[in-house]
């Protein structure tokens, strides 16, 4: 049973890792007002080694779902989903948004020898607030049906 858990986490953690490394790099991309397709490749490879590594080291399942339980929440039930779709977009949303941010100041200011005026923190800090609300959508709508899939297949 232990090693069918270890399985499913594995394989939630791809699908998580995939949707939520394309919609992050995805909407960093589109918002930061300078979409390009090679730009939003190198995001996406990049947001999903990130997404991959935390979700094969980090419990995410066993840390939110102790979060929920801690806080008296029934698993399945709706204030469950909400702190566990939080808990879950707290762990990856800030490492990815950072990478993502910080490649982009990166390209921004070698395509421009530096001369770009660009802050960095203000750039971080919208785009984390963006990028953690689509997370939060994300999760909270697709961990459960993922989660389902995962169940009926093993």
């Amino acid at each position: 049973m232990e090693e069918r858990m270890r399985i499913i986490s594995r394989k939630m953690a791809v699908r998580m890792g995939l949707l939520m490394s394309f919609c992050l790099a995805l909407t960093g991309t589109v918002t930061s007002g300078h979409f390009t397709v090679p730009g939003f490749l190198i995001s996406f490879v990049l947001s999903l080694l990130i997404s991959l590594v935390i979700g094969f080291i980090v419990p995410v399942g066993r840390i939110s779902g102790a979060f929920s339980a801690g806080l008296g929440l029934e698993r399945g039930s709706l204030g469950a989903r909400i702190a566990e779709s939080f808990i879950s977009d707290l762990i990856y949303t800030p490492v990815i948004t950072l990478a993502m941010t910080f490649f982009a100041y990166r390209m921004a200011m070698r395509a421009s020898d530096g001369m770009a005026d660009i802050p960095y923190v203000p750039m971080f800090l919208s785009s984390l607030v963006i990028c953690f609300v689509v997370g939060f959508v994300l999760i909270f709508i697709f961990q459960p049906l993922f989660l389902k899939m995962l169940m009926k297949d093993n």
